[in-house]
């Protein structure tokens, strides 16, 4: 059976995408790096076997960096909207929307935070009991596995990018009775030391290319 793996990401437009980095980085330097991330976050997401891929997007890919790289892509994923005011209830949406398209179906997501990730981690992410989850360094996370996507309903009262999102997640999965597999901590892009310690890692992909521009 099919499995459903969901990116959930943003158009990298300057100004608006990876301002943390900034600076050293300039805009276009910091969307550049959120470009690459999407495109090799994509690239593993597409090798993963047994999986179908899903996309809940915002923003104007006509005004983003790879703008045509991306939208190239997206023509082998299933993409649509996000929906909703608060991130929380976005990420919340976007799991029931893939509910609704392949009903019965697992669900990984993940973000566009973590261009580390391979098509063997991700598949590993599916959860053999309720729900897997993949801690960040900062206190967050990078992956959610349901088997049961509706579960994420939990989200809309959990609060985003706090150092404690991790903890409050799970404690609301096991609040909900849920039985939680922890995946691998990885580092979330957010800082330019995070940047550059994930472009050692992955010293060929389109990131560390576009990260080293600025060291």
């Amino acid at each position: 059976m099919s499995r459903a793996l969901l990116v959930v990401a943003k158009a990298p437009v300057p100004g608006l995408a990876k301002t943390r980095l900034c600076p050293p980085a300039t805009p276009d330097q910091a969307a550049d790096i959120a470009a690459a991330a999407l495109l090799d976050t994509l690239d593993a997401v597409l090798r993963t076997p047994n999986t179908t891929p899903y996309i809940a997007f915002t923003g104007d890919l006509q005004r983003a960096c790879r703008g045509e790289e991306i939208a190239a892509i997206f023509k082998d994923c299933d993409v649509f909207e996000q929906q909703g005011e608060s991130f929380s209830d976005r990420l919340a949406n976007a799991h029931a929307e893939v509910a609704r398209r392949a009903p019965g179906k697992p669900v990984v997501q993940i973000g566009m935070d973590t261009p580390q990730v391979t098509p063997s981690l991700l598949a590993k992410c599916f959860p053999s009991n309720d729900a897997t989850i993949g801690r960040a360094h900062d206190g967050g996370w990078w992956a959610l596995g349901l088997r049961d996507p509706n579960h994420a309903e939990v989200l809309r009262a959990v609060p985003m990018s706090q150092y404690d999102t991790g903890v409050l997640t799970m404690k609301a999965l096991w609040d909900k009775g849920l039985d939680i597999a922890s995946l691998p901590v990885l580092s979330d892009v957010d800082t330019m030391a995070d940047a550059l310690a994930v472009a050692d890692a992955t010293p060929r992909s389109r990131f560390a290319r576009a990260v080293e521009a600025l060291r």
